[in-house]
């Protein structure tokens, strides 16, 4: 498992910084970066808006370190399970494992999925760069588990199951526990098909 206890907490107690980015993803993926304010992210807090500068010295910095955090988090998990297994194990657990992050922080799934255009050029290429990193791993365990399966496909399948997993915030009519099974058997099931 990943060495941090969420993408934004690291450690047993949230810092200030780490819960101003947490109420930050909240507010960003119910009402969009746009229409979020620095004394919405304030109040949520307990702090006045203008305070937030003592932690942050912007919104798009605010940002930046909320996706590169969700980027590094994934990339630092799947590179643990890379260390543990191989094959059709390293498979089923990084799918578990982006399964488990979906089901319990769709706020940062939606912040992600929305707002990666809003981000500056400097953020976007290090997300982007621990990104394709992250989907290395997949694509690796994917060959492995499916060798006739070339790379580009790999990748594409890789890329095509995130669009499914990622999809909770907007899927929850199961359980979560029911859910998880269902996505796991899903996944799990198409990149096996994608030979």
């Amino acid at each position: 498992m990943p060495a941090h206890p969420t993408p934004l907490v690291h450690g047993e107690k949230a810092s200030r910084r780490e819960q101003i980015l947490a109420a930050a993803a909240e507010l960003f993926a119910r009402h969009g970066f746009h229409g979020v304010g620095i004394d919405d992210i304030g109040a949520a807090v307990g702090i006045s808006g203008p305070a937030l500068y003592r932690h942050f010295r912007s919104k798009d910095a605010m940002l930046g370190e909320m996706l590169g955090s969700i980027s590094r988090y994934l990339l630092d998990g799947g590179k643990e399970l890379a260390e543990r297994r191989s094959g059709a194990a390293l498979l089923d657990a990084l799918v578990k494992f982006h399964v488990d992050f979906a089901l319990t922080q769709p706020a940062l799934i939606t912040v992600q999925e929305r707002n990666l255009a809003n981000l500056t050029d400097a953020d976007r290429k290090q997300v982007r760069a621990l990104q394709r990193q992250y989907v290395e791993l997949w694509v690796e365990a994917i060959r492995a588990t499916v060798p006739e399966v070339g790379e580009t496909h790999a990748r594409s399948s890789a890329h095509a199951v995130f669009g499914l997993i990622n999809s909770t915030p907007h899927n929850r009519y199961l359980a979560d526990e029911e859910l998880a099974e269902l996505l796991e058997r899903l996944a799990l099931g198409a990149l096996r098909a994608a030979r």
